[in-house]
């Protein structure tokens, strides 16, 4: 079967700046998986080259045997990216949001309609997609993004952030959604999130990344025991030296 995502020796210069250096992973199939680190470790740029917005300067990218690198366009095929800045038109419904993202990223012969209803049902928003998105909340607005992302059922999906700056039952709701479509879809997700409880309630497996480089990698409770720790905070603190 193979992996659903194989990440080699990646490294992005920006002029003198080494955005990444030698930043390897992989996703197996099906499973959640965390990108996490702090501000600065070069997070936001592994998912964006893995999402082929930016040419590595070197290494390998394969998603679901594809060559990220050298195969961009059939790659973005399989898989879909919501940025943690990511918003909705504000003057369309979010029926009409969703009908107009549906359209755009579903492949030729897609029953629209279902894929929609699919949507509608991930985000739970109810009559108030009849509303326009500059009428919603931020959670809201954010589930209403999470089914986007989703409801053309990709390969590969990819969140930064999902449930930033939500309240309590906003981020559980936008989790749920996940760990379920996860669940009865077989969606491979690779996620970032800076909010430790988060990763540990979603993810099979983590990586964490510092100063462009992943420093550990394995199961949430595997890494807590290895580190004596009692969350992954603790265990992070410890790996990059902060304990």
């Amino acid at each position: 079967m193979g992996f659903a995502v194989e990440v080699t020796s990646l490294t992005k210069q920006f002029g003198q700046i080494t955005a990444l250096n030698g930043v390897s992973f992989k996703i197996q199939r099906g499973e959640i998986f965390g990108l996490i680190g702090p501000n600065g470790a070069g997070k936001t740029t592994t998912i964006r080259t893995v999402c082929t917005l930016i040419k590595p300067t070197s290494g390998s990218i394969s998603i679901f045997g594809l060559d990220a690198v050298k195969q961009p366009e059939k790659t973005r095929e399989i898989l879909s990216y919501l940025p943690e800045e990511s918003g909705a038109y504000p003057n369309l419904t979010g029926w009409e949001y969703l009908n107009f993202m549906a359209k755009l990223q579903s492949a030729p012969g897609t029953n629209i309609q279902q894929t929609v209803a699919e949507a509608a049902e991930i985000c739970g928003l109810g009559d108030r997609l009849k509303d326009k998105a500059k009428t919603y909340s931020k959670g809201m607005k954010r589930r209403l993004l999470v089914a986007r992302s989703l409801m053309t059922k990709p390969k590969l999906a990819v969140l930064d952030e999902p449930a930033s700056g939500l309240d309590v039952m906003q981020a559980y709701h936008i989790r749920e959604i996940v760990k379920r479509y996860v669940k009865e879809h077989g969606v491979t997700v690779m996620l970032s999130s800076h909010n430790m409880l988060e990763v540990e309630f979603l993810c099979n497996r983590v990586a964490f990344i510092n100063k462009g480089q992943v420093v550990m990698e394995g199961e949430p409770r595997e890494l807590k025991a290895k580190y004596s720790s009692e969350n992954l905070e603790e265990v992070f603190a410890k790996v990059v030296g902060y304990a």
